[in-house]
Formats: C-alpha cells, sequence, structure tokens
C-alpha cells in the first residue's frame, strides 16, 4: 500500500534523470495530471500523455535534457507531505534560487507554480519544490 502517491512520482522522477531515462510511467492520478502540465508549462519535460486501459492507467512523462545531455531537472524535493501539510498564502511565496526553480502549489483553482499563483493571488498545499 502506497501512502504518498505524490512522493513516489517524485521518486521515480528523480530517479529517472538521474540515469537519463527520456520516457517515464507512473499510475495516473488528477493531481499527478496536474503536476504533469505544471511541469510541461515551466520547461521541465517535453511532454506528457495518459497510457493504457481504464483501470490501470498510466501517465507517460517525456523528460527533457539539454543539448549536451545536461539534465533539466537538477534538484526535486516534497514539501509537504501527509504527516505535515505546509500551506502558502500568495504573499508568503518566495522564488526559488531567485526565479530559476519552481514550487508546485496545490489551489482550490487546481495545481500551479509558484509564479501563477503569485499572479492569480492564489495560496495553497505547496507541494514540492524544483530547480
Amino acid at each position: 500500500m502506497m501512502t504518498d502517491p505524490i512522493a513516489d512520482m517524485l521518486t521515480r522522477i528523480r530517479n529517472a534523470v538521474r540515469v537519463e531515462h527520456t520516457t517515464l510511467e507512473l499510475p495516473l492520478s488528477k493531481v499527478k495530471k496536474g503536476m504533469a502540465e505544471v511541469l510541461k508549462r515551466e520547461g521541465y519535460i517535453w511532454d506528457f500523455e495518459e497510457v493504457g486501459e481504464e483501470p490501470l492507467r498510466q501517465l507517460r512523462l517525456h523528460l527533457k535534457y539539454g543539448p549536451n545531455g545536461e539534465r533539466v531537472i537538477r534538484f526535486i524535493k516534497r514539501v509537504s507531505s501527509p504527516g505535515r501539510r505546509v500551506y502558502s498564502a500568495s504573499r508568503d511565496l518566495k522564488p526559488v534560487l531567485n526565479g530559476q526553480g519552481i514550487k508546485i502549489i496545490s489551489t482550490s483553482r487546481g495545481v500551479v507554480s509558484d509564479r501563477e499563483a503569485r499572479q492569480r493571488k492564489l495560496g495553497g498545499e505547496v507541494l514540492c519544490e524544483l530547480y
């Protein structure tokens, strides 16, 4: 039984980037799909797609690397966990590495990056941080 599917997603991404895989498959959920949309919008992955049949739908991420094989995702960390939820108001969201990284926030309007949350003046649960 998996107690933290978001941490599992982040660990799978971290491991796939470390061994330079181009694609990665993981179980599908609405939050994971929202996180993949944010990663694509912010330029950390090329694309994502839903694959498989209905009971066992999978989310396939196409990971991104630089022209010489350098990693686009260098660091990825879970901030909020099932035992310790971390919430933040929009005015308290500070840029990660002076704007070179992002935080992914789960808000009442869906999953967004910290830049979008500040722009829309939305607060919520800080899911993860990456650069």
